[in-house]
């Protein structure tokens, strides 16, 4: 029964912390893309920055995933476990891409300024894969045993 409360535990806090984990990994990519383009452009930064933070949103769906979780039972806690942990893998994986296609987008308009929105288009299309991942997350928490 108790470790069966600790995975439960573990799943509570996982969508937060995994979420975190990749936004921090897609934020530093992004980062890192848009610092070397102020090197190289004359303005704009301010786009690259807002950009840059863009996979940021994955931890927000964390927190709100993590409070939607009913009190944690021995009933619940596999539940509780399996839907933690799993939406937090997705919330990570998509922050992680995210990241990646972010600084693609920057290294893209930095040289081609005019392509700015266009090429911003794969970084949303990985955002709605996270939104996706987070609104089945909550549909599943409100079926779990209270």
């Amino acid at each position: 029964m108790e470790l069966t409360l600790t995975l439960g535990w573990i799943g509570l806090f996982a969508p937060l912390a995994l979420g975190a984990i990749g936004s921090m990994i897609g934020c530093l990519r992004a980062g890192m893309a848009a610092c070397g383009a102020m090197l190289e452009v004359e303005s704009g930064f301010g786009r690259f920055v807002g950009v840059a933070a863009m996979p940021s949103s994955q931890t927000i769906y964390g927190i709100v995933v993590t409070m939607a979780f009913p009190a944690l039972t021995a009933g619940n806690s596999p539940g509780v476990f399996a839907l933690g942990v799993l939406s937090g893998v997705a919330l990570m994986l998509s922050a992680m891409a995210q990241g990646s296609a972010c600084a693609a987008s920057i290294n893209a308009s930095k040289s081609k300024p005019e392509v700015f929105g266009i090429s911003m288009a794969p970084a949303a299309l990985i955002e709605g894969f996270a939104v996706f991942a987070f609104v089945f997350a909550l549909v599943l928490a409100g079926r779990l045993p209270q």
